[in-house]
């Protein structure tokens, strides 16, 4: 039965092993409450080796460093070593008359007139041996070495557990650092600027803009329509850049409330505001030293406005409901498909901010304006959707293949992708027709079924369809297409303008 000794004792030593997430640090402290408890002149621990076949001692009390290093073994060599291979507790009452002690670590020899006890017990994982506790101690008759080498036991049971969880700790925190590593190189895969699809002149010129832009530490303004691909050129910026280790934080500003987006930012204080119960870091705090994405700048409301000028400004801020300023070392990276010019003249967006955002702008082409790159968006989604789906679908026939090439795509790369992705699902051969492609493709309409119009409508709509592919025949050029429709430019210009025809898209 155990002492009231004893149980403080085991107390004690569980909360030494469970203070320390170092390992050695937790065994120093066993050892040191071992030695005011038991009465105890030195002892240590020692583990096994298995690789290599040897047992060093890991941590000790009473020894000096070059002692440690003296004391190593062979599996089944000395008391030590035998301890470990047999899985066995060993006692010696007196150390000076049992002939396999080794006393390699020669700490004893100084000592010679005093006799010591000497226990030692395994330390288990499971079943198998990893190493081993021993303690000496002042020979005492009344001692019993029996009671000393069961609580030395159950010790040795408390260590190994410990060993075990912070073995554990340690193997989930380097799988943890592996799969970050991982992931790290196939983002910087992922968004390689050569892994951005489209070989045409305009998609050359902005490949051009991010290898020029990505070393640096300049704010980059990324412009275009929705669809045509600003985050991915933004992805690429960033993992192209010297900050490619560090945080990369994207933010929709479109999708945040109003009254949401500050704090959302910046951060706020507990009790700043109603439902604040604690603390919350912002999203630049989040992405110092690295860089934060703003998509949809031009619907950030003034206020926020004055916060962002004094970030690009002074790079610092604070919290909302906080009187802290927090220094920031973030690389500024936004996006719009606004006419942000236009925002400035009607005094929805600060001109100072316009200025510090639009530093370095990259305009991202609508697909209309990079017709040669369809085909090669196209084979790339119909890959992709076709392994997603396990389909085995292999090219477009020509019918399809012209029809894409017509389309005049208002919804860019995103409308492309939607309208590739259905027509794998629907397809069930090996080859994509032009019946498998959605009805805005075929009839050049948003539905599929045409109401019953009136006689002037159905004259509009046919002189709309006209001038809109006489302008896609032409590329844009009213001259040339008011030739081909036998009419004066004049008349063609009025009747573009009637009908919201901006011949720009076709250019």
């Amino acid at each position: 039965m155990k002492t009231i000794e004893d149980v403080t004792l085991l107390y004690e030593i569980s909360e030494a092993l469970n203070e320390h997430l170092d390992l050695k640090k937790s065994l120093y402290k066993v050892l040191e409450i071992l030695s005011s408890s038991m009465n105890m002149s030195r002892g240590t621990i020692t583990l096994l080796h298995p690789l290599r076949d040897e047992i060093s001692i890991e941590v000790a009390h009473g020894l000096s460093k070059s002692a440690m290093e003296k004391g190593k073994y062979k599996l089944g060599e000395g008391i030590t070593g035998r301890v470990i291979e047999t899985g066995k507790a060993v006692t010696i009452p007196k150390i000076s008359q049992e002939p396999l002690f080794l006393d390699r670590t020669a700490s004893r020899k100084s000592k010679q007139d005093q006799e010591l006890s000497f226990i030692c017990v395994p330390v288990k994982k499971g079943n198998q041996v990893i190493g081993a506790l021993s303690v000496d101690m002042p020979f005492d008759e009344s001692y019993s070495l029996k009671d000393g080498k069961k609580l030395m036991s159950v010790i040795a049971t408390m260590v190994a557990r410990q060993v075990i969880n912070l073995e554990t700790i340690r193997l989930e925190k380097e799988h943890l650092r592996e799969e970050n590593i991982r992931l790290r190189n196939k983002l910087e895969n992922r968004y390689r600027i050569t892994d951005i699809i489209g070989n045409s002149n305009k998609m050359r010129e902005v490949y051009q803009m991010i290898s020029q832009v990505s070393k640096s530490n300049a704010t980059v303004l990324i412009r275009g329509e929705s669809g045509t691909g600003k985050e991915l050129v933004a992805n690429s910026i960033h993992y192209n850049s010297l900050r490619s280790k560090r945080p990369f934080v994207k933010v929709n500003c479109a999708a945040l409330p109003v009254n949401l987006i500050e704090s959302e930012l910046f951060g706020h204080e507990k009790g700043a505001f109603t439902g604040a119960i604690k603390q919350k870091l912002g999203k630049f705090e989040l992405a110092n030293k690295g860089t934060i994405f703003l998509d949809e700048i031009g619907s950030v409301g003034i206020d926020v406005q004055v916060k962002l000028l004094r970030i690009l400004q002074e790079k610092e801020f604070e919290r909302v409901g906080g009187y802290q300023t927090i220094k920031t070392d973030v690389r500024i990276i936004t996006a719009t498909n606004k006419n942000l010019e236009q925002a400035v003249e009607e005094d929805t967006f600060r001109h100072d901010l316009y200025y510090r955002l639009n530093v370095f702008p990259i305009y991202m082409p609508p697909l209309r304006e990079r017709k040669t790159d369809i085909l090669l968006l196209a084979d790339h989604f119909l890959e992709k959707y076709a392994k997603e789906n396990h389909k085995n679908i292999r090219r477009f026939s020509t019918p399809a293949i012209d029809m894409l090439m017509e389309y005049h795509w208002p919804g860019n790369v995103r409308e492309l992708e939607n309208c590739i992705e259905r027509a794998v699902l629907l397809c069930e051969e090996g080859v994509i027709h032009s019946y498998h492609l959605p009805p805005t493709l075929q009839t050049g309409t948003e539905s599929d079924t045409l109401p019953v119009l009136s006689l002037e409508d159905a004259v509009a709509n046919l002189e709309k369809e006209m001038i809109i592919d006489a302008l896609k025949n032409t590329r844009g050029n009213i001259t040339l297409a008011a030739q081909i429709l036998k009419t004066t430019v004049r008349k063609f210009s009025y009747k573009a303008n009637q009908y919201n025809v901006d011949y720009r898209h076709y250019r």
